[in-house]
């Protein structure tokens, strides 16, 4: 159960501290001077936890199983980051905004899920989604 649980704990906390310094960066930085810094720290920590958390740890080893995936999601990455801290600047709330792109994002994951993995795609999740959608009305409505 532990094994089950503590990916997601550590998403949830991470995505906490995360959406709150993404509204912290200054408004006046450039979020891709920012991004620098931030991908530095990240190469670094994930260097660090790499050889201590690797037995008989062989980066070109590693660097060999390379697909496409880690490429398209260093780019997606910058998107991601970028598009929040412009969130942010632009007004929008902690809050509400990550409310928003988790209904949305949900909806389209669903979508995904079918397509290219053909997961179920059941009366359950259409009922969760409309929830969710219902949700968006009442967050946003003034």
């Amino acid at each position: 159960m532990v094994n089950y649980v503590w990916p997601i704990a550590l998403v949830i906390f991470s995505n906490v501290v995360y959406q709150v310094c993404a509204k912290s960066v200054p408004k006046e930085m450039n979020p891709f001077a920012s991004l620098t810094v931030t991908y530095f720290i990240g190469a670094v920590a994930s260097a660090v936890l790499y050889f201590v958390l690797g037995r008989n740890a062989n980066l070109a080893k590693e660097y060999s199983r390379l697909n496409w995936a880690p490429f398209v999601l260093g780019i997606v990455i910058v998107g991601l980051e970028t598009g929040w801290i412009y969130a942010y600047k632009a007004g929008w709330q902690v809050s509400t905004g990550f409310i928003v792109q988790s209904a949305v994002l949900s909806v389209m994951l669903l979508a995904v899920g079918y397509l290219l993995y053909h997961e179920a795609f059941t009366w359950n999740k259409v009922v969760g989604v409309v929830i969710c959608l219902i949700g968006l009305v009442f967050i946003n409505y003034k």
